[in-house]
């Protein structure tokens, strides 16, 4: 095998994209190695065996001290042709993450890895193996589970990379099946629920759908017509949402989030409950937030979600009956 003559300029950059190279990949054959940095084998194996004369001087400008070296598994590199730096010299003195906050970030690459049109799938791919191999112990398995609305994130992330419309059949709670063809804009997370939102033909406005309620999505080859420069916040009103109102003590207002963001809050006289006025895309999903309080909560206007708040409980203190 053979490879291109090099100046020692280049031999120089060589060695100095070496370590972090081989420090990644942990364990690497010469032969991969060599195809990497598109040299010949027997030329890597020189390059590796020249690390170990090469590490950080002492105070008097010499090395006073092995450990002041790199240094290589020698036995696997004669014996398996395979190359793997047993001592690094300084490079672990950088500071390194804890099992929990190594954790910690994977979750969030994971999660943010399965947004479409974030980026490319093998730099996460990368990032996330870093992480791993630099925690100071083993980060605890995390897996996130993107459930039944896997297939439709990768449409919408088709749809968005060809900029064309999508088509699927929505089931709004308590009302018919609806055929939509939606001008895609952003696909967003928010208290582990997934959302499509986008321009849809048929209600001629912004909408923000559930995916779970999604089904036979499939990408269309019509373009997208409508491109928003500002796309509406989750409960930022976007022509057809609906006003509602609910009660609650005023100690539990910092559990309600990103529901009283834009919310109109009245406390009573005496300061123990307040009421908000709000506009949301969907009344029956605060049979939910109503659900989660424990009680706290009451739904107060629309009428026909407060009556689907009571009857959704209902239904489920059947399940213990």
């Amino acid at each position: 095998m053979s490879a291109r003559p090099q100046l020692a300029t280049d031999r120089a950059a060589l060695m100095l994209q070496l370590v972090p190279y081989l420090v990644g990949k942990g364990e690497v054959s010469v032969l991969e190695a060599a195809e990497a940095f598109d040299v010949a084998p027997e030329q890597m194996r020189a390059m590796v065996q020249k690390l170990t004369v090469i590490g950080l001087p002492g105070d008097q400008g010499f090395w006073q001290m092995s450990n002041d070296l790199f240094d290589i598994d020698w036995d696997l590199l004669e014996q398996q042709d395979r190359i793997v730096i047993t001592n690094t010299v300084g490079l672990e003195r950088a500071p390194r993450l804890t099992a929990r906050e190594a954790a910690a970030l994977l979750a969030g690459l994971q999660l943010a890895r399965s947004i479409p049109g974030v980026g490319d799938s093998e730099v996460f791919n990368g990032l996330l193996a870093k992480l791993a191999r630099g925690a100071s112990a083993a980060p605890a398995d995390l897996v996130m589970v993107p459930g039944p609305v896997d297939d439709a994130r990768s449409a919408v992330a088709e749809a968005l990379d060809r900029a064309v419309a999508v088509s699927f059949t929505y089931k709004a709670p308590d009302a018919a099946p609806t055929t939509r063809t939606v001008d895609p804009v952003k696909v967003h997370i928010a208290d582990g629920q997934w959302y499509l939102q986008g321009w849809c033909h048929l209600r001629q406005g912004m909408r923000t759908f559930h995916l779970d309620r999604v089904s036979d999505l499939t990408v269309t080859e019509i373009p997208v017509t409508h491109v928003p420069d500002s796309v509406p916040g989750w409960l930022e009103g976007a022509g057809g949402d609906v006003p509602a109102r609910v009660r609650f003590p005023v100690h539990s207002a910092p559990l309600l989030g990103d529901y009283l963001d834009r919310a109109h809050i009245e406390v009573a006289s005496d300061g123990v409950t307040a009421e908000a006025t709000m506009r949301v895309a969907d009344a029956y999903s605060l049979r939910r937030l109503a659900a989660r309080r424990g009680g706290e909560l009451e739904i107060l206007a629309p009428v026909e979600a407060r009556r689907a708040a009571a009857e959704w409980a209902e239904a489920g203190l059947a399940q213990y009956r």
